[in-house]
Parts: structure tokens; C-alpha cells; sequence
């Protein structure tokens, strides 16, 4: 496994571990989700670099469209849960409650 393989395994599970972890903070959960997709938006832009394969090329720009979609959609969560509860805390956003 050559280092640059070893750091973009190592980013996603740190991220993975950050968002198991701290739980605390609507943002903090985001901002872990964005850097899994960071991480596997370069790992699947240098693919088709590393095997000459030029029929994943679309790949990592259909990735950036869905991260930049699910980022819009967490900020809208963001703003939405903010209003109506007054902060980002994930333990007062309970989910049995109308």
C-alpha cells in the first residue's frame, strides 16, 4: 500500500471516527461528512490516473454534484433546526416529539 493510499484510508476513517464520536454539534457532524466526501472525491479522481482508465473520468464529477447536494441539504437542516430549537445540539432535536 504505497503513503498516498495510507492517507486517504486514514482521512476517511478519522472522519468516520469523528462522526461516530463527537455527536455533539449539528455542524461538527457535518463538517465530518464533508470530509469523507473530500476524501473519497480525491481517491476517485486519481483512480483513473493510476490504472489509465479513461471510462471512470465522470466519476469524481458526479460525486462532487451529490457532495455539494447533500452539503446544501445539511445547511438547510442546519438553519431549519437552528430556528426552531435555538441551537445545533443533536440531543435536542428528539425525533419522537411532533
Amino acid at each position: 500500500m504505497s503513503l498516498l493510499h495510507l492517507s486517504f484510508y486514514s482521512a476517511f476513517t478519522l472522519s468516520s471516527l469523528g462522526l461516530a464520536f463527537h455527536r455533539t454539534h449539528l455542524i461538527s457532524a457535518l463538517l465530518c461528512l464533508e470530509s469523507m466526501m473530500l476524501s473519497m472525491y480525491i481517491a476517485l479522481s486519481l483512480w483513473p490516473v493510476e490504472n489509465q482508465a479513461t471510462s471512470f473520468t465522470l466519476m469524481p464529477v458526479l460525486m462532487l454534484a451529490f457532495s455539494a447536494c447533500e452539503a446544501g441539504t445539511g445547511l438547510a437542516m442546519l438553519v431549519a433546526s437552528t430556528r426552531t430549537h435555538g441551537s445545533d445540539h443533536l440531543h435536542n432535536l428528539n425525533l419522537l416529539q411532533c
